[in-house]
């Protein structure tokens, strides 16, 4: 059995934020999601979170994620303090204890499954992630014999000259058996130079202590200021395009390229400069993206292209060609082979197949149906000051330049609207709807 417990009852002062700084964004996601999902392989029976400030603004962050149990710090007195207030909840747990710290947000769930396979395996007490750093400055240091048996962890400001010396450093994430660990901890004491209980002087106290080296140390970097917190994205975003170009993406200029790690995508997908992915995106094989796009909790199909616009909540079919500077937003719906052009804007729509929606027009709470032509400068007038209203509009049907449908309407299929009407009621199939005044010319007008 395991549990996991995430530490984030801090303030995050140099945040300078009101905002709790575990409930900061890091792409896409806060830092305590991220680390609750680095979690996700090890199946845990029981899953803590100890809180302090702002604790109701955390637990409200978090309250669509299942069996959760929060746990409050009211005064925040060190690591140590931190987990004492479990000993109520775990009275009759008899598993292993993960500790995580809700503003570590790199860990990859590998790293911490293999970190409880060793601690299982070796039948330990604790169990610890530890790293070589080249400037160690600021980290706690760890000392261990020749089997990486832990004989002592001693704080950076408590550390002597001779101590700093040593480059290997404690993560702060560990894995206890919890019977062990429940029985030392009321054996803790303030006595340092913080006057807190630290968590890592239940080393002395429990044995055996391992310490496990992660590869990457990136991965237990921690967020304390809005420059670590960029650090960490550039870092996140390394990894993300990088695992996607192995896959079989193209990214020209990945530097200047935002993939969120909760997209996905296809081989033979080319993205070009300048392009942000967001959300719940998912990009099909054969796609072009780019230059100078946002594409954002999307679903696009084999071989779409998109060129400097934004996409949000959309849903777009294969062979569409979008932009540039068109806007698709409000669960659009785009058929298969259609053309959104130059300043199209499109919400609350949907359209069938090789549909063309070519220029300068906008199209909400539309449904429009296939190889439907819209002429430049269409707009379906769609809101009467008080409500939204809808408009259909059938196949084959072709709008003239500066038209406008005045929902609701229904024209059918076949449909020619003269340009420049202005279309307030249903038009039957195959009709030619004109609403506009004639045209009249006085001559002589400019006076000599």
């Amino acid at each position: 059995m395991v549990a996991i417990a995430i530490l984030a009852a801090g303030r995050g002062t140099r945040m300078k934020s009101s905002l709790p700084k575990v409930l900061h964004s890091l792409g896409g996601r806060s830092l305590l999601q991220r680390t609750l999902d680095s979690c996700q392989l090890v199946n845990p029976l029981l899953r803590l979170i100890i809180v302090g400030y702002q604790g109701d603004q955390v637990q409200k962050a978090l309250e669509n994620s299942p069996d959760l149990q929060f746990v409050e710090q009211k005064e925040q007195l060190g690591t140590g303090h931190a987990v004492m207030q479990l000993l109520p909840y775990l009275q009759d747990f008899t598993g292993d204890l993960l500790v995580l710290n809700g503003d570590v947000p790199l860990l990859r769930p590998e790293t911490i499954e293999n970190l409880l396979h060793i601690h299982k395996s070796n039948q330990n007490g604790a169990t610890l992630l530890s790293a070589y750093l080249n400037d160690p400055t600021g980290y706690g240091r760890v000392f261990c014999n020749g089997n990486n048996l832990v004989t002592q962890i001693i704080e950076h400001r408590d550390c002597n000259t001779a101590q700093k010396q040593n480059h290997r450093i404690n993560g702060g994430i560990y894995c206890f058996n919890w019977p062990k660990l429940a029985q030392v901890l009321p054996q803790l004491t303030p006595n340092n130079k913080q006057n807190e209980y630290y968590l890592t002087d239940v080393v002395t106290l429990l044995s055996p202590v391992m310490a496990v080296d992660v590869e990457d140390y990136s991965e237990i970097s921690g967020i304390n200021d809005r420059i670590q917190l960029a650090s960490a994205h550039q870092i996140l975003q390394t990894r993300v395009k990088e695992d996607w170009m192995k896959a079989g993406v193209t990214l020209i200029n990945p530097e200047s390229i935002t993939i969120d790690d909760t997209v996905k995508l296809e081989p033979d997908v080319i993205i070009e400069p300048q392009t942000h992915l967001r959300g719940q995106t998912v990009i099909k094989s054969g796609c072009h993206i780019g230059p100078g796009s946002f594409i954002e909790n999307s679903h696009l199909e084999a071989d779409v292209t998109v060129r400097y616009s934004v996409v949000s909540d959309s849903h777009v079919l294969s062979g569409t060609n979008i932009g540039p500077y068109s806007h698709l937003r409000g669960q659009v719906q785009v058929g298969t082979n259609c053309r959104i052009g130059n300043f199209v804007e499109l919400k609350k729509t949907t359209l069938g197949n090789k549909t063309n929606v070519a220029h300068l027009s906008y199209l909400g709470n539309a449904t429009v149906g296939n190889q439907v032509n819209i002429g430049a400068g269409t707009i379906t007038a769609n809101y009467d000051g008080v409500s939204k209203h809808q408009s259909q509009i059938g196949d084959r049907t072709k709008t003239g330049a500066n038209s406008v449908l005045v929902a609701p309407i229904t024209l059918g299929n076949d449909v020619t609207v003269a340009a420049g009407s202005v279309a307030t009621h249903d038009v039957p199939d195959g009709a030619l709807v004109i609403a506009r005044q004639r045209q009249r010319i006085i001559p002589d007008w400019i006076q000599s």
